[in-house]
């Protein structure tokens, strides 16, 4: 359950996600249930408005209040990626206000933004998780903005990791919905289904919390059961 003296305590400005993000879990059945909140952002050069908006930030703040009714650490890893992906950073719940900027900044800003490559960022994500020694699933929020450049290594990698026990919780920015994330969120050959998608849309700031949260929890809620029925979990 929540630890509402404890986010008031480190982080007051949180409090109303983490309320926000707990509806959406009990909405969905998960209060109670425990994961490790991944976060994954997509830097590539398309993505430099929702840099300079606030936009990414703010996800990093929604990946927070969802953290703290699922786990116990306060810390949410960050991954970002664009042709690669970038070294692992912890955000934490005591020291997040501007997180976003300062890892973009010490990656080199919006000159060294690059491409969309999937695969690479979720392979460092499934190494981190395994080296973490974590014992409960992980939820992988995924965002990006575009389709990658590597589509076939991405399903591929999404179908052979389906045994594991990671859900990939995609997350669309942009006015159009991105077909591919659809492919995924439908594609077929994998252990169960390990993957969702949802669309933020032009504006993802001014989305209500609680779309967002609904829209990353919803079928998580459906793949526990599925994957502790298969032994994934």
């Amino acid at each position: 359950m929540i630890d509402l003296a404890k986010v008031e305590a480190q982080a007051p400005g949180l409090v109303s996600l983490a309320k926000t993000a707990a509806v959406s879990l009990s909405k969905q059945g998960l209060s109670g249930s425990r994961a490790a909140v991944y976060l994954v952002i997509d830097r590539s050069y398309s993505m430099r408005g929702y840099y300079a908006d606030g936009s990414v930030q703010h996800l990093a703040e929604q990946a927070l209040g969802l953290s703290v009714n699922l786990d116990d650490d306060g810390v949410v890893p960050l991954l970002m990626f664009d042709s690669r992906p970038y070294p692992v950073v912890g955000v934490h719940l005591g020291d997040y206000q501007g997180v976003v900027a300062e890892q973009h900044a010490l990656f080199g800003g919006e000159p060294t933004m690059g491409g969309t490559q999937y695969q690479p960022a979720m392979a460092a994500v499934v190494e981190h998780y395994r080296n973490s020694g974590a014992t409960d699933p992980a939820l992988v929020i995924f965002q990006t903005d575009g389709v990658p450049q590597d589509a076939r290594a991405t399903a591929d990698y999404l179908a052979r990791v389906s045994k594991l026990p990671v859900f990939w919780s995609f997350l669309g920015f942009g006015r159009d919905k991105v077909p591919f994330l659809q492919r995924l969120d439908d594609l077929s050959g994998r252990a169960v289904d390990n993957a969702s998608y949802c669309h933020a849309g032009p504006a993802p700031r001014q989305l209500r919390d609680s779309v967002v949260y609904d829209g990353l929890t919803r079928e998580f809620a459906t793949w526990l059961p599925a994957a502790r029925a298969l032994g994934v979990l």
